[in-house]
């Protein structure tokens, strides 16, 4: 069962100006386990950055499902909340719901444009409390080799190809339903090198009184 990791790597830069820097970028994929997470950063990276890189951290990272739009680069995650009611009868209780999403626009306006329209189709009243930057590099979504470990059975390299407009990624088991949802359930990490870390680690923080009202 797949689930969503968001893994740090830092490494050597060229910058374009020419100049090298030291910084540290995070990647959201899919993998089975932590180890898995690790194995498959290694494997997607490998030949993609130039020289040398390490893994200082590993994040369990709760995402329903990835939006994404090959005309965008920019990733925004998107909290959408609504109520369910919880048991039966008298005793019929309304909880809050929490769900996090992940879509590729150009602004926050437009993220909550594409949010609105990939989740049309969803027979519930919700609201759209907080739109924010991403700072995720890439996505690695699930693919049917996933279906087993592959940290400990030999894979075949395959190319990557952009997602088309509007295909959307989800692994099966990362889905959580929760009041109050976090971002990192568990978190690997390694202290020394996350002490060194970027100011432009953080996500810029865009919140929107955007409305459901049409």
């Amino acid at each position: 069962m797949n689930n969503w990791f968001t893994v740090k790597v830092k490494y050597t830069k060229q910058l374009e100006n020419g100049t090298f820097k030291r910084v540290s970028e995070p990647y959201l994929l899919a993998a089975m386990t932590f180890t898995d997470a690790e194995a498959r950063i290694y494997e997607e990276l490998g030949s993609v950055i130039r020289g040398e890189f390490d893994v200082v951290g590993i994040s369990r990272t709760e995402i329903h499902d990835i939006f994404a739009y090959e005309d965008a680069y920019t990733w925004y995650k998107a909290k959408i909340s609504y109520e369910r009611e919880d048991g039966e009868g008298e005793d019929a209780k309304k909880k809050k719901i929490s769900q996090n999403f992940l879509v590729s626009a150009h602004s926050v306006k437009d993220a909550y444009e594409r949010i609105r329209e990939s989740l049309a189709t969803l027979m519930i009243d919700y609201q759209i409390p907080a739109i924010i930057v991403s700072p995720i590099v890439d996505i690695f979504p699930p693919t049917e080799n996933l279906d087993r470990e592959i940290s400990r059975t030999p894979m075949e390299k395959t190319e990557s190809t952009p997602a088309p407009k509007g295909k959307v990624f989800s692994a099966p088991g990362s889905d959580v339903d929760d009041e109050d949802l976090g971002d990192d359930e568990e978190e690997i990490v390694d202290e020394d090198e996350m002490e060194e870390e970027e100011d432009n680690d953080d996500e810029s923080v865009l919140e929107d009184d955007f409305s459901d009202e049409d």
